[in-house]
């Protein structure tokens, strides 16, 4: 029981220096093509003082997906900062209060039943997939049952290689270069956030894993090929992609929208700075109808890259 709700940490986890100005040893273009060279989807604009680039994140990149990690390590290394994603700061109270919360993240309220929340038919549907996976869903989180059939059951997460938020953050550190969060997110804020959400919140994010499920494992690894050939907007519609952008916390009103306000207004900030910086972005927060490239595109920026919708 103590295990359980420490996995909603670990998501949390997931979801997460101040920008020093150097003088560029590499030219910019230089560091792009390199940057390029890795096989990633990604952006770039370029400022009075400097340019921008934007690397197009997906987690859990099958070990099948032909990109070269260690072109966006020598880019990495050439650049004068790093922006990677917001950053859980978690207390020990924090953890205490996940441990021993328990049910309230992992069971559906009081006495109800997925039956209560869902429609006849998504609760047949959820119903004969549990017993085709020998598993009771009746009283177990939306949530958490949606991440239970993504995971455990279409495995996404198995077999895969380096995601580019972790290669650029070694990469970073290993070459001394400044590593700034898109922000810092309070462990408080996160658990109530999650604490607060209504059963019904969930039932999209249940109803696109599912999807994602039924559609089969091939979608998998054909995420990781749109990726790779810059097909952008099949990764947005691929069902894999679109459950994980449905669910918590990029479905949640709240936390979802202060995340990707957080990224535009950081990007904004760093066009002001000198020099070259490099920034991992989810993809889905990048390229979605009305996401990160839309809102700097109507700022004004010129951003260079793949075609996003």
């Amino acid at each position: 029981m103590m295990k359980k709700p420490l996995s909603f940490l670990c998501l949390a986890a997931l979801i997460a220096a101040p920008l020093a100005a150097q003088e560029p040893e590499t030219p910019a273009n230089a560091i792009v093509v390199t940057a390029q060279r890795s096989g990633a989807p990604m952006w770039t604009i370029d400022t009075p003082s400097g340019t921008i680039i934007l690397v197009g994140e997906i987690r859990a990149i099958p070990k099948t997906t032909p990109w070269q990690p260690e072109r966006l390590e020598d880019a990495t290394g050439q650049a004068n900062r790093v922006i990677l994603g917001a950053r859980p700061k978690v207390s020990p109270g924090d953890v205490f209060r996940l441990m021993f919360s328990g049910d309230k993240f992992t069971k559906l309220p009081d006495d109800k039943l997925a039956s209560d929340y869902l429609a006849p038919a998504q609760w047949a549907r959820l119903e004969a997939l549990g017993k085709a996976q020998e598993e009771d869903y009746s009283r177990q989180s939306f949530l958490l049952t949606s991440f239970q059939l993504l995971r455990k059951e279409l495995r996404f997460n198995r077999d895969t290689a380096r995601d580019a938020s972790d290669v650029v953050k070694d990469a970073a550190e290993k070459a001394n270069v400044p590593i700034d969060r898109a922000a810092t997110l309070r462990g408080e804020d996160i658990i109530d956030n999650l604490a607060e959400a209504e059963p019904q919140a969930h039932i999209p994010c249940l109803g696109a894993a599912m999807d994602a499920l039924e559609a089969g494992p091939d979608i998998v690894e054909q995420r990781g090929a749109d990726w790779r050939r810059y097909d952008i907007p099949a990764v947005m519609a691929n069902p894999l992609e679109t459950a994980l952008g449905r669910c918590w916390p990029w479905a949640d009103e709240t936390l979802g929208s202060e995340l990707r306000t957080i990224w535009v207004e950081r990007l904004a900030e760093a066009s002001t700075a000198k020099g070259t910086t490099l920034a991992v972005v989810p993809l889905r927060v990048l390229a979605e109808s009305g996401g990160v490239l839309d809102q700097l595109a109507l700022r004004g920026f010129d951003i260079a890259g793949p075609a996003w919708k």
